[in-house]
């Protein structure tokens, strides 16, 4: 029996394919505008942002050296390359799979850290130490990713044929320490970190705000950042758990179990669940994210007004919709020299925002009253 023939009926396979590349190209879309963003405001990037640079790095790699090739063998109706295209195509996985955990562990890490104290100025997280800790997740998946080269697991074609990935129903005896501690150190273990620190930011918020509420009846505007940073960190990183927890569970039946009693079709579906990981990064961080939405549409082929752009574009933004915690007390903006103006006006925000929505509306105003002033409108 041939092991890199398809066992799906081709519909599937060609269905299967369509899938995939619908997730190739919302992955490698939404990462690059991530990365893009990032590129744009680098100036005022805060240390701890480094990681959700990071995190979109990890989930590009994989949509970049992975999906194409998973597409054209759903359409082959069988896996292309034989064995060292199937070594690395599992290699990639498991190496992206691991530093994009790792990397959300990490980031939970320094998001409890921030917290720790949300009215300091004074920042937590070093550039040194972000950029240690981006390297250390590469370091640490590389080292796992290369264990089953060197001989401890074993890499091999999924049951139903269309892509490969580590062995599990192979590992049953030989690879079995390995398979329990992969689980342990690559699974397990960042859950139950993940899920403390963003349990103890949950209740460092709730206390910060049942103190500010006693002080007075206004919510401050940096406990407002950080609780919506927290929901964007919550959703991002439960939603990766929650797209590899199924097919976690299946690969532990195929280990402790046979895993020809899994029918293909069920032993496809937590597979192409797994991999719609890289979709929604991206997604969390346009909706949940005012300034991140707003930063995309503006970016020049989704501009439509030019004026909007060259108004919005002129302001100084301190919107973060990544990780950074670190709110400048006020903010100013000066408007563009114009004709008839004889001195520059700077508008002050009373209070941080992160929208400019306050900021924008007064620049147009200032704008318009200027135009009346010299008989242009």
């Amino acid at each position: 029996m041939d092991i890199y023939s398809s066992t799906l009926s081709p519909a599937l396979d060609i269905g299967t394919g369509c899938y995939l590349l619908i997730v190739a190209v919302l992955s490698i879309v939404g990462n690059l505008l991530v990365l893009v963003m990032a590129f744009k405001r680098s100036s005022r990037m805060k240390p701890p942002e480094l990681l959700s640079v990071n995190l979109a790095v990890t989930d590009l790699g994989a949509a970049v050296t992975m999906y194409p090739l998973a597409v054209a063998s759903a359409w082959s109706h069988r896996w292309l390359g034989g064995d060292a295209v199937c070594l690395y195509y599992g290699l990639a996985g498991f190496f992206f799979g691991v530093a994009s955990i790792m990397n959300l562990t990490t980031l939970a890490v320094v998001r409890f850290i921030v917290s720790l104290n949300l009215q300091s100025p004074k920042e937590k997280i070093s550039w040194k130490m972000v950029k240690i800790l981006c390297l250390w997740t590469w370091l640490y998946a590389l080292i796992w990713a290369l264990f089953p080269v060197l001989g401890w697991g074993r890499y091999g074609p999924e049951p139903f044929g269309l892509s490969c990935s580590l062995a599990w129903g192979d590992m049953k005896h030989e690879g079995f320490s390995f398979v329990i501690s992969m689980f342990c150190f690559n699974l397990l273990m960042p859950a139950v970190i993940i899920i403390s620190c963003y349990f103890g930011i949950a209740i460092k918020l709730y206390l910060t705000y049942k103190k500010s509420m006693n002080n007075c009846n206004r919510i401050p505007n940096i406990l407002k950042l950080h609780r919506r940073l927290y929901t964007i960190a919550v959703l991002i990183s439960a939603g990766f758990l929650c797209c590899w927890s199924p097919y976690g569970l299946v690969s532990l039946w195929s280990v402790f179990h046979d895993s020809r009693s899994i029918p293909p079709e069920v032993s496809l579906l937590p597979c192409m669940f797994a991999k719609s990981s890289t979709v929604y990064n991206p997604m969390i961080y346009y909706f949940f994210s005012q300034s991140f939405k707003r930063e995309v549409k503006l970016l020049p082929w989704l501009c439509l007004n030019s004026f909007s752009c060259r108004v919005s574009n002129g302001i100084n933004d301190n919107g973060i919709y990544m990780v950074s915690a670190n709110v400048e007390p006020k903010a100013s903006a000066r408007l563009p020299t114009m004709e008839g103006i004889s001195e520059s006006r700077t508008v002050s925000l009373d209070s941080v925002t992160t929208d400019g929505t306050r900021l924008r509306q007064t620049g147009l105003t200032l704008y318009n009253t200027a135009l009346v002033s010299n008989g242009t409108m």
